[in-house]
């Protein structure tokens, strides 16, 4: 089977925002609590931070990282999580029915980004709370001094504004399940005026809407031309959220379909992007709504699991999925349409970093384990930089029971002017056949290759709770103006030039 591309530095789909490579933290589960904080432990911190969780969330290069949450979000408050631990009451988490201390908080959070070298993707709660409580939040987080707010941030410990940039305006709020949901109507009103006031105590702030919580809610459509009807002169970004897996009728031997999901990924993403760009037609708008990928991922083995989890615990075993080499695979094609929707998509979270349905998982007695899905994320999130190049690639294609014409070389490529890399990601979707892939470099002079790995040779079943799963060298032919490469049945793969 063969399959070719063709690069073009002049042909370029858009700059690529670091923040398409943002994850995702919330009080849930073991995200926190025995996830990043964990005093007590061998591997912590002076302020208890597993230091084996900071290395690894390092590796993956993450740059932003959205908090509070989440559905934990729509019934917290801030303020509890401010000041001395002793003095930090211990709440009921409505939304995952646990127990929340509160021992770490937005202080704690703002200290741990700093030492993973991640910048925050703040959220309000427009659940339970509203207009007040968030423009109080923005002045405790951003003014400098002088306020009761301000002045009470450096009393506990931050002289120096934290300088939050990027805000979400609640969570999920069209979600049955969200503690605080409102109806289209209700939530726009709010984070119309919400958006108002947190920009008049920060009139630098990048504001995201929530768009509806899922493509298959039956608010969806309706719900972001409402909200979007209202509140479009004030937020920057519109949200959205997909999570894939076997579901419903899907057969869990149905490879096939399940690797062609990310063909889903693409359509919701335009359908969004058409839905705003109309709102902007209809209101004569020279301003163009972007879209902020908050929570995505692979989310479906843990479910019989959390059905059995006792209530009121502080830091259960929830939506602990242990991931097999499947997942990363089609993890690896939803990074390859993030970046090939680099136009419009410009944040993205991968829900969630550590322990929660997490590329990180760690052992509470013990160290830090990296599940399969780890390494097509650390790689895109390393490698993929500067521009995405538009998709010059031809392969045959193939049906499944949801989805037609699904190419089975998935590929896309960037380049870095100033340091004069090139990055092709490619992906072999076939089960049993390998690919011979060339690549078209006419408009560039290849100076060498930097790195090429592949990733493949494990039954589609088997995770890496052994540790064993590892990138693997992968050879190539490569001349002034192309390279060709042999990718395996079933692999992900990585090839990285040096071009003049």
């Amino acid at each position: 089977m063969k399959g070719s591309t063709k690069l073009q530095p002049q042909d370029v789909i858009a700059p690529i925002d670091r923040r398409l490579y943002g994850s995702f933290i919330e009080q849930l589960g073991r995200a926190v609590y025995t996830g990043v904080y964990q005093p007590g432990h061998p591997a912590a911190d002076e302020e208890g931070f597993r230091t084996d969780v900071i290395e690894a969330v390092k590796e993956l290069n993450v740059p932003l990282i959205r908090y509070p949450g989440g559905n934990f979000l729509s019934q917290y408050r801030w303020e509890d999580g401010i000041g001395p631990k002793d003095q930090r009451p211990v709440r009921l988490d409505l939304a995952w029915r646990e127990l929340e201390t509160n021992q770490f908080g937005l202080h704690e959070f703002m200290h741990w980004a700093d030492k993973v070298n991640a910048v925050p993707n703040m959220a309000v709660n427009l659940g339970t709370r509203g207009i007040q409580e968030a423009a109080d939040l923005v002045e405790y987080c951003n003014f400098p001094k002088g306020t009761y707010l301000s002045d009470l941030r450096r009393k506990n410990g931050a002289e120096d504004p934290f300088a939050i940039k990027t805000w979400c305006l609640g969570n999920e709020m069209d979600g049955p399940w969200e503690i605080g949901a409102k109806t289209a109507t209700e939530y726009a009103h709010l984070a119309n005026e919400t958006a108002k006031a947190m920009r008049r105590v920060d009139d630098s702030l990048e504001l995201v809407a929530c768009g509806s919580s899922s493509m298959d809610n039956p608010t969806f459509g309706e719900w972001e031309e409402t909200v979007l009807d209202e509140c479009y002169d004030n937020v920057d970004y519109l949200s959205l959220h997909r999570y894939y897996g076997y579901y419903n009728d899907d057969d869990p031997t149905e490879l096939d379909n399940f690797l062609g999901k990310n063909l889903d990924l693409d359509a919701f993403i335009k359908g969004v992007v058409a839905m705003c760009d109309a709102v902007k037609a209809r209101k004569r708008s020279t301003k163009t709504i972007n879209l902020s990928f908050d929570e995505w991922n692979v989310w479906y083995h843990s479910n019989d699991a959390d059905t059995k989890v006792t209530p009121w615990q502080v830091g259960p075993h929830l939506l602990e999925d242990v991931y097999n080499f499947e997942d990363a695979l089609l993890v690896g094609s939803l990074l390859m349409t993030l970046l090939r929707n680099a136009d419009r998509v410009k944040i993205a979270c991968l829900a969630q970093l550590v322990n929660v349905i997490a590329p990180i998982m760690t052992d509470t007695d013990g160290g830090v384990w990296k599940q399969s899905i780890f390494y097509p994320f650390m790689q895109v999130a390393n490698h993929g930089q500067g521009e995405v190049l538009v998709d010059h690639s031809q392969s045959a294609t193939y049906n499944s029971r949801e989805f037609k014409d699904i190419p089975y070389l998935d590929t896309v490529s960037t380049y870095d002017a100033a340091s004069q890399t090139l990055t092709v990601f490619a992906e072999n979707k076939h089960q049993t056949d390998t690919l011979d892939f060339d690549i078209d470099l006419t408009d560039f002079t290849v100076d060498h290759l930097i790195e090429a790995t592949q990733f493949y040779g494990y039954d589609v079943k088997a995770d890496n709770r052994d540790g064993k799963m590892q990138l693997q060298a992968l050879p190539v032919n490569a001349q002034d103006h192309s390279a060709n490469v042999t990718l395996q049945p079933l692999s992900w793969n990585m090839l990285r030039f040096k071009v003049k």
